[in-house]
């Protein structure tokens, strides 16, 4: 639905590199408009968008090897400015005759690096900074018209500028936190370079949104299968300030959500809450238990999971009758992730994205969310009104528990890495908000322990705050001993990560004390369990989640 809509824009070409989604994200957080698109898109269509500005992207392959990603040499003689990173730095000096090289020394990780600060493209920025190279080829010629405008100790041009022309190309990855200007640097691109003013404000995306909606919806009946999770929350909350009873939202309770997360959503959206639509809980806790009774196997678990879901869904839809609008809450990396948008592999078939369901009468689906990526659905949850505790909440996954519980799911099991996960993460919580609080009031500044800011407190967050955290239970249960009696109770396990794509993560460096200050609360609250494990694990071999 923001593609419908005017606005500023700048487009990404994607070659198949690993942080495409990064570099629109960062784009977006200098407030401008920004969309993926696959090398293959037809140069008509790129002209025919009227981008303010073009990012190549880097890629896999190596520019000058036969059948490697490509572009037209007419694509830089568009008139429009053009940031090439790192392969697209490389592909753009190939194709407008420069030569790039297999490099004697591959340049990985963190690079010292020389700016030269006179070029729009480094403004602002100290001429002796770090970067983050990935790379095995450099471009050992510049071609006509380009001068060097930053080196490093193995790469004369670490990064190249036409600027009669407006082609720029970085060897490194300005987009990823390891190179520390590198939001700076893509600004700079698309607000000085570009010209763009920046007009890409969550608030007048929610105001423009929903008067689409209720253009596009009219006096139609909508549907939405409300699973308590942000995004379908955030949508929920945008089709009721558009249509308000118009929307029913049926949210299936499958009795493997985090603790207390159902009472937490009906009271959000439900009959006393602050949002006017038809809400619909089914509570079907013993349903679930039942299908899953015996049954070990994760993908076994995650297919009775999904399969469940679109049954008790598709009772409740029968009852509503026909509709004329099916909601769901797809946003921008479910689109790029399921092959639908820029040119990285298939990563999931999501449901919202990669087949409709058969068995509801409707004439057209609403995706208020396609276009945002999950910080800006967040922002958009919090001008909505929606309460920080549902906003903020960690990714979970469609099958919840279900796969944070190793074996067979009963009931008991389900109880016990609740209230686990529940300390867990209450604790963690704590412990960043404490030290936020007093690392602000370093500098001078206050935030309110009870309401803070929390723009603010991410801000000040330590540095070992993770990105996903949750507890899992294990199916080992071993011998301990609690007061005077001997148990043989189950093992929790800690999971904490640190990632900027979750498509490769770390364990979070999580102080010592404040683990033991969990591992006490979890086994002295929570019966049933008499060991703690963390897990520090990588992704990969790992992955984040147990199953």
């Amino acid at each position: 639905m923001a593609s419908e809509m005017k606005r500023e824009k700048v487009i990404v070409i994607d070659f198949g590199g690993q942080y495409n989604q990064l570099v629109a994200r960062r784009v977006r957080e200098a407030h401008v408009y920004c969309e993926i698109f696959s090398y293959r898109t037809p140069l008509e269509e790129i002209r025919a968008m009227k981008p303010l500005g073009i990012i190549l992207t880097g890629g896999p392959n190596s520019c000058y090897e036969p059948g490697a990603a490509t572009c037209s040499p007419e694509l830089f003689e568009l008139g429009i400015p053009v940031l090439g990173l790192c392969y697209g730095a490389q592909l753009m000096s190939q194709v407008l005759g420069g030569k790039v090289e297999r490099a004697a020394n591959r340049e990985y990780g963190h690079t010292d690096i020389t700016l030269d600060t006179t070029s729009p493209m480094f403004a602002g920025i100290p001429e002796k900074t770090t970067c983050w190279m990935s790379h095995f080829d450099y471009i050992s010629k510049a071609a006509p018209g380009f001068r060097a405008i930053a080196t490093t100790e193995n790469c004369p041009f670490a990064a190249v500028a036409n600027d009669e022309k407006k082609l720029y190309g970085l060897q490194f990855h300005p987009e990823v936190l390891h190179t520390p200007c590198g939001s700076k640097m893509i600004e700079n691109f698309v607000r000085k370079i570009c010209g763009a003013k920046g007009d890409w404000e969550m608030g007048s995306f929610v105001d423009e949104t929903v008067a689409s909606l209720r253009e596009k919806i009219g006096d139609g009946k909508v549907l939405l299968a409300l699973s308590g999770g942000v995004d379908s929350s955030v949508a929920a909350g945008l089709l009721s300030r558009a249509v308000g009873k118009q929307l029913t939202c049926v949210f299936v309770d499958h009795g493997l959500l985090r603790k207390d997360e159902g009472d937490q959503v009906e009271g959000v959206f439900g009959e006393n809450g602050s949002f006017d639509l038809n809400f619909i809980r089914v509570n079907a806790q013993e349903r679930y238990y039942k299908k899953l009774a015996g049954v070990t196997e994760p993908e076994r678990k995650r297919k009775i999971i999904g399969e469940e879901f679109i049954r008790v869904f598709e009772e409740e839809a029968k009852k509503i009758g026909a509709v004329d609008f099916l909601a769901q809450g797809t946003i921008y990396p479910d689109v790029v992730e399921s092959g639908l948008g820029g040119e990285s592999a298939v990563i999931k078939s999501h449901h919202n994205v990669g087949g409709l369901p058969d068995f509801v009468d409707f004439k057209e689906i609403v995706e208020p969310l396609r276009y945002l990526f999950k910080d800006e659905v967040r922002e958009v949850g919090r001008k909505l009104g929606i309460p920080e505790y549902l906003v903020s909440r960690q990714p979970f996954p469609g099958p919840g528990l279900g796969i944070r519980i190793i074996g067979e799911v009963t009931g008991e099991k389900v109880k016990i890495v609740q209230d686990a996960d529940a300390i867990y993460r209450e604790e963690i919580d704590n412990a960043a908000k404490e030290f936020a609080i007093g690392n602000a009031a370093a500098d001078g500044i206050t935030i309110d322990g009870e309401n803070p800011d929390y723009k603010l407190l991410r801000k000040y967050y330590p540095a070992w705050m993770p990105d996903q955290y949750f507890a899992a239970l294990t199916n080992m249960r071993s011998v301990g001993v609690m007061g005077d009696e001997r148990t043989y109770d189950y093992a929790v396990a800690l999971r904490a990560v640190k990632t900027v794509d979750f498509m490769t993560a770390e364990a979070a460096a999580i102080p010592f004390d404040v683990l033991q200050r969990v591992m006490s609360r979890i086994i002295n609250e929570v019966r049933g369990v008499n060991r703690c494990f963390y897990d520090i694990s990588s992704k990969p071999p790992g992955t984040i989640e147990f199953e």
